[in-house]
């Protein structure tokens, strides 16, 4: 496996960085942020493979015509890396849909809170993850694009899935890229149904959404708290009830965002420490 996180198929992704191949009027080869976008099918090929699939027979075994099945899709869209291609043209999945993304414009409506974590000028996001030197202790931080390259990341936030995690509220939304992989559970509980189920609904640690496991063969494998007939979202969370440190470490940049951005909002809290993720609030 080449990196521990990268999430290209049957995973729920909202964003992979790649290198966008085009001219820039700033940089040439600029990182970019990617969202998830995947092509589906439109109404007249949807039913056919629905009525496939009720016949009871294999999807793989279902004819796609990629080019005329298919909802049109962005200029800018790339199928995600690991999908099969036959003659250059994506293959679907067996739910019929062709993973792949759309690198994330600044004003583009659609995107606006995926954008709002990422500044182009500085090629930086705003990301949270494990203090390097606190394993008990969360940090956001602005981070370079180009230490995202090739990874996969999740977008949680105010107006993201129903805001699970508490943060931020209606007049001052909060978002922040989480990297997949970096929320490691040190104390697994066995593959057994009733095992999973105690652990998720008696210990602190499992107080979260789902696991993913991440074999050596490079495949995912993953358990959602919906599978185990358990409630999500959950009041209270073993992200939201964490401690949590604002390390921006951006002097350089201190005068020159936007006084509504989320870098600008961070700055002025820089350095400050939260009892809980939850309990971050800008006083603006």
């Amino acid at each position: 496996m080449k990196r521990l996180g990268s999430v290209q198929r049957k995973m729920p992704c909202v964003f992979v960085t790649e290198v966008k191949e085009e001219p820039s009027s700033k940089r040439e080869h600029q990182p970019y942020l990617w969202a998830r976008l995947d092509r589906k099918p439109n109404k007249q090929a949807e039913k056919r493979f629905k009525n496939f699939l009720h016949s009871k027979e294999n999807p793989k075994e279902f004819f796609w015509n990629v080019e005329e099945d298919f909802k049109p899709a962005p200029e800018c869209w790339i199928p995600a890396k690991e999908t099969e291609q036959i003659n250059g043209n994506p293959v679907p999945d067996e739910n019929g849909h062709i993973p792949g993304w759309v690198p994330v414009e600044k004003n583009n409506k659609q995107y606006c809170w995926h954008s709002s974590v990422v500044n182009y000028e500085f090629e930086i996001a705003l990301v949270l993850k494990h203090h390097p030197d606190d394993s008990g202790l969360l940090e956001i931080s602005a981070v370079p694009l180009s230490d995202l390259l090739e990874q996969t990341l999740e977008l949680i936030g105010t107006n993201i899935n129903g805001n699970p995690y508490g943060l931020g509220s209606k007049k001052h939304p909060l978002h922040l890229l989480i990297p997949h992989g970096a929320f490691q559970i040190r104390n697994l509980p066995s593959l057994k149904h009733n095992d999973l189920v105690s652990w998720f609904e008696d210990c602190k640690e499992g107080k979260i959404e789902g696991i993913v496991w991440h074999c050596s063969d490079g495949c995912l494998i993953k358990v959602h708290r919906h599978h185990l007939g358990l409630c999500w979202p959950i009041p209270d969370t073993y992200m939201n009830s964490r401690p949590v440190i604002i390390n921006m470490n951006l002097n350089k940049c201190d005068s020159a965002f936007d006084i509504k951005c989320l870098f600008n909002h961070f700055l002025k809290i820089d350095n400050q420490k939260f009892v809980r993720l939850k309990d971050i609030i800008f006083d603006v």
